[in-house]
């Protein structure tokens, strides 16, 4: 596999073969500036954050992490499931997230997935693998894949805002479809992962130009 995006000099390296590969790219790195690569926890904890976080703002996601972390034992697979779901469901949980984590902590404990082996998998492959646990759909998995474990080659093409920016920045004629956002990102392989985190911060750019309306 393609060195692991979890530094800012691995970014670069990856940013760099980005722009070798797709030359279009180079005027939207232009306009979309510096960022750095997201990291967070591995593991059970961050898949389980990435859960949490599913179609909130940052903002409440945050608040809402906050008052489970503290929950004694929520951070490993079989303290959470000797918590009540009334107490998850205190924190801010919703009914399918609580039962989502649930899902991951059995497969975990009863050796159905192997999340450090899952990370070393070629990027569909891996995603496929967290897809089959109940209520982990490609997006949480993706997202988990690119945050918690650097894998390189990992496009969400499931997301609004990743459509709407590549749309603009190659001018398409409408947002892509996600099956070919995929396939226009295929493309960009083994650097899927840093094409996303380009193509987010020229949406966060246009966002913030005067008479840009995504």
């Amino acid at each position: 596999m393609t060195e692991r995006l979890d530094s800012d000099a691995a970014l670069a390296r990856h940013l760099a073969g980005l722009l070798r590969r797709d030359r279009r790219l180079a005027a939207i790195a232009e306009a979309a500036g510096p960022f750095p690569p997201r990291k967070a926890a591995p593991g059970f904890a961050g898949l389980a954050q990435v859960i949490c976080g599913q179609q909130l703002s940052v903002a409440s996601a945050s608040a809402i992490w906050g008052r489970f972390a503290a929950l004694p034992g929520a951070l490993d697979p079989a303290g959470y499931l000797r918590l009540g779901e009334a107490e998850i469901r205190a924190s801010g949980f919703s009914a399918g997230k609580t039962r989502t984590v649930a899902a991951l902590a059995e497969a975990l404990l009863a050796g159905e997935v192997d999340l450090d082996a899952v990370a070393a998998l070629p990027a569909e492959e891996a995603v496929a693998a967290l897809s089959r646990i109940k209520g982990i759909g490609p997006w949480t998995a993706e997202i988990y894949l690119m945050f918690c474990t650097g894998h390189p080659d990992v496009f969400p093409a499931g997301d609004l805002a990743l459509q709407k920016a590549v749309a603009h920045g190659l001018g398409l004629d409408g947002r892509p479809s996600s099956r070919d956002l995929m396939a226009i990102a295929m493309a960009w392989s083994p650097h899927r992962h840093a094409a996303a985190l380009l193509f987010w911060r020229y949406y966060a750019h246009l966002r913030n130009r005067e008479g840009i309306a995504l």
